[in-house]
């Protein structure tokens, strides 16, 4: 069974930074991306940013410049480094992975983490 464990969560001042690391265990296939979205109260939840296998990393335009997304492929681990945090980055962000069997019938998989609570505020 996919297991996501998340640690790095809390409360930050405007303009300081934050860490959020994702461990994935239990895992039987192969993985194609990784990444992050968060959830505010009352909002949809939106993605943050995203890493592939390859490296290739995705933001939203919001956190492009402030957030960086980074992996390690052989410890199925995801890192996001949150800098010059806003009031408005105020959510649960979630880690997420994607991934997809190598063999017939090429089952793919999508796992979420329970979420950790990240608050901006002075």
């Amino acid at each position: 069974q996919v297991q996501l464990a998340e640690s790095g969560g809390g409360l930050v001042q405007p303009g300081g930074s934050l860490r959020l690391s994702c461990a994935a265990s239990g895992i039987f296939f192969n993985i194609n991306a990784m990444g992050w979205y968060r959830q505010a109260p009352g909002k949809q939840r939106e993605l943050v940013a995203t890493i592939t296998s390859g490296g290739s990393a995705n933001y939203a335009d919001s956190v492009k410049g402030r957030f960086t997304i980074s992996r390690d492929n052989a410890k199925n681990t995801v890192v996001l480094q949150m800098n010059s945090l806003k009031p408005e980055d105020t959510a649960v962000y979630y880690c997420n992975l994607k991934g997809r069997d190598s063999t017939w019938p090429f089952s793919q998989y999508d796992s979420w983490a329970q979420g950790t609570q990240v608050t901006v505020s002075s």
